[in-house]
């Protein structure tokens, strides 16, 4: 895409439309496996959020506004031709996908929220820490930073979990990640500051979350109790990144949400 900022796009499958946002670090990587077992049942469309892997990194701070994130989601419906479509995500890309149901609630036929992220209210958030890790960012780099905040010890990742999250973590610009926690992950509303407002919505919805998930485990929850008739799904076992530490049971939530509301989509 070359409008406005340039987007990695990369689209699979066929049927309605299926757009996955990846989290904070990430990439159109994440939802590989989402890309293959969902592709008979619909149109996955996966990207490259701003400053993130192949999509362009400006310099500017500016560039990185929350709302130009949701924004984004619409450029890339209006690239893939679809005037509406589920919209999903993980983490980052949860929050990112909500925000743009709420500004934008006729492109959204249904809404997947994996891990959905917690505001800077709840401690040890990545909202509450996102300061800290842009500095140490801007101080050390990327790899000692991230082994800091993100795969380290404390993570909860195992061995070969760590290497996958580290080895996409090291694809982005220092000072995209440095802007992007300062402008997005920091912004993140709580959920209970989202209430009044995700209460009016009206589209299917799906919320995944994994059991041991210390970080979104209780934002997920939250948000599945405040939009009218969301489903919530916690998957056994599996921590932050729920699709690839339980991709079959991920997979066959998403598919049996679908499923249930092909009608609707």
């Amino acid at each position: 895409m070359d409008d406005a900022r340039r987007l990695h796009v990369e689209v699979g499958g066929a049927g309605p439309a299926l757009v996955l946002g990846h989290g904070f670090g990430g990439s159109a990587r994440n939802f590989r496996g989402q890309a293959r077992a969902l592709g008979t049942r619909c149109r996955v469309v996966r990207f490259d959020a701003r400053g993130h892997a192949r999509s362009e990194a400006p310099a500017d701070p500016a560039a990185y506004a929350s709302e130009a994130f949701v924004a984004d989601v619409g450029r890339v419906l209006d690239r893939v031709g679809a005037r509406a479509a589920v919209i999903g995500g993980l983490s980052m890309g949860a929050g990112i996908a909500l925000r743009f149901a709420l500004a934008h609630p006729e492109r959204v036929r249904a809404l997947v929220l994996a891990a959905f992220p917690a505001g800077a209210d709840q401690p040890g958030s990545y909202a509450a820490v996102a300061e800290r890790f842009a500095e140490r960012i801007e101080r050390v780099g990327l790899d000692a930073a991230g082994a800091e905040f993100v795969w380290g010890p404390s993570s909860g990742l195992d061995a070969h979990a760590a290497a996958l999250v580290r080895r996409g973590f090291l694809e982005h610009s220092a000072h995209a990640m440095a802007h992007v926690l300062r402008r997005v992950i920091a912004a993140q509303p709580s959920v209970a500051a989202l209430a009044p407002l995700v209460a009016r919505l009206r589209v299917p919805t799906l919320v995944v979350v994994g059991a041991r998930d210390r970080l979104s485990l209780d934002a997920s929850r939250a948000v599945a109790a405040a939009v009218p008739g969301a489903a919530l799904v916690e998957i056994p076992e599996a921590g932050h990144l729920v699709n690839l530490a339980r991709p079959d049971e991920f997979d066959a939530a998403v598919a049996a949400f679908l499923d249930a509301h092909a009608a609707e989509l």
